[in-house]
This record gives structure tokens, C-alpha cells and sequence, in this order.
């Protein structure tokens, strides 16, 4: 075994010890968090007609637009990380906005960033609420 390793291994149990944290217990926690799911999201993301960010095209003005939404939203301390990271796929000026959100006022003010730019009747918001578990 790598003597670094064993080492660092040595480190993290005193540490642990130390502050009174058993492998026990970080085990038995990390057992009772659920694995995320997004089964239901990624067959409904493969449907036909459904838009992916692959399906992005590489012109100037969508690519634009996608880069002014993303920097809106990420400007914006105020949404959560679940918010920063929602799809923004931008193609022939329309733009679709997908992923999870923590509430309804996240979900429309990302959608009203979006609109501020990509103009109204222009964005199709699919963001679904996923509150906090």
C-alpha cells in the first residue's frame, strides 16, 4: 500500500476521532441519503421533439443570447444552486429553459431574466420545483 496514503488514511481517523465522528456513524449516514434520481427527466429529455443542449446551434446570436440568460441568472445571489445550474438551450431565437428549481418565485424569476432577453413568446419554460429534501 502507498505509504502516503496509509499516511493520510492515519490523518483522517485521528481527525475524526478527534472530533468525535466514528466511521460508524459517516457510514451509516451516507447509507440513509437517498442516490438522486433523474430517470423520469432523462426519458422525457430523449423524447422526439424534446430540445437538449446538444441540439444548440453554434450561431452567433443564439450562443449570445444563452451566454446573457446564463450570466443573468448566475449574477443573481438570490437563486439557488439548483437554479444556477438549469439548462438555457437557445435555438433559432427561441429559448428553453429546463431543470429543477426550489420554488415557484425561482422558477419565474429565472423565467423573467430569460424573457428580458430572449424577448416575450420567445421562452418555453419547462423548470420544475423541486423543493429541498
Amino acid at each position: 500500500m502507498n505509504k502516503h496514503f496509509v499516511t493520510y488514511m492515519i490523518v483522517v481517523a485521528v481527525s475524526m476521532s478527534a472530533h468525535g465522528v466514528s466511521a460508524q456513524s459517516t457510514s451509516t449516514a451516507a447509507a440513509t441519503q437517498s442516490a438522486p434520481d433523474n430517470t423520469e427527466n432523462n426519458k422525457r429529455d430523449r423524447a422526439a421533439g424534446e430540445p437538449t443542449a446538444d441540439q444548440q446551434k453554434n450561431n452567433a446570436r443564439d450562443l449570445d443570447m444563452t451566454k446573457r440568460i446564463r450570466r443573468s441568472v448566475m449574477d443573481d445571489k438570490a437563486i439557488s444552486t439548483y437554479g444556477h445550474n438549469v439548462k438555457i438551450i437557445a435555438s433559432g431565437g427561441m429559448v428553453t429553459l429546463k431543470g429543477p428549481v426550489r420554488d415557484e418565485g425561482e422558477k419565474k424569476a429565472i423565467e423573467m431574466k430569460a424573457t428580458e432577453i430572449a424577448g416575450k413568446d420567445h421562452v418555453i419554460n419547462q423548470l420544475e420545483v423541486a423543493p429541498p429534501k
